[in-house]
Order: structure tokens, then sequence, then C-alpha cells
């Protein structure tokens, strides 16, 4: 597993296991975002198995696929929802972790400078340059 902190509330991480959990609530995060499609991985990893490893710890489980190509406003409107309800940082995975960046990014379009929702995540090689007309855009809504 390797943790990657965007910010101190919000991390990202590539595909994770059950046996992940315990060490990511040690860490301190109390919210887990699954952006992994069920249909992109082995059954052992699904939505409902991780729900059940991560609830059985005491941490919030939320499931929202991101399809690799097909993000949508949903997706995006589902991440920054999540974040808003946890009650301390939170831990997002995905297969390599920048579909969690990217739902991050646009989620958090007009709450914090548009450099650092691209330059945060490039620290750890997720290059969201192509996207700053997306999160200008949604910045003026």
């Amino acid at each position: 597993m390797d943790i990657r902190a965007i910010t101190p509330d919000y991390a990202v991480s590539p595909q994770i296991e059950p046996g992940d959990l315990p060490a990511i609530k040690a860490a301190g995060y109390v919210t887990v975002i699954d952006n992994r499609p069920d249909g992109e991985i082995p059954p052992h990893l699904h939505a409902a198995e991780m729900r059940r490893a991560a609830e059985a710890l005491g941490l919030t489980f939320v499931a929202n696929p991101v399809i690799g190509g097909a993000l949508t406003m949903d997706n995006v409107t589902a991440q920054g929802a999540a974040i808003a309800a946890s009650s301390g940082p939170v831990f997002a995975y995905c297969a390599s972790g920048n579909r969690s960046s990217i739902v991050w990014a646009l989620s958090n379009a007009g709450k914090r400078p548009t450099d650092d929702l691209i330059g945060l995540p490039a620290r750890f090689g997720y290059q969201l340059e192509h996207l700053r007309p997306q999160i200008e855009a949604l910045a003026q809504r």
C-alpha cells in the first residue's frame, strides 16, 4: 500500500486489499472511498467485500466507481459529498490513484486555487494539467 497524501485531509492510493484497512485507520483516515468499478477487479476486492472489512473497523466506506475515460459529474458530486460528510481525513483509491485525484480536483473547483488542484497531485506523478479548463469552468458555477 502506498498512501499519497494530496492534502493533510485527503490521500489517494493504488488498489488496496482488505488487509490494508487497519493501517489506513491507524494512519488517521476515517473515510475510505472506493473509486474502482467492481468489473475491473477480482471478487475479493469488490465494493461489498471492502465495505464489510472497512465498516468492521469503524471506518466509513463510500463506493463511487469511476469508469476510466467515462468520468461523470455524478462521480464528481458524490466524491465532494463524501469528502464534505467525513468527520476526518479521507483515503480514496482506484487502480493507480489517478481517478481519485481527478475527482478530488474537480470536486474542489472553486474551493481551492486551480494551480493547487493541479500541482498537489502532480507531486505524486498525477498529471492533471489537461483538466485546467474543466476546473476553471466548474469554479465559475
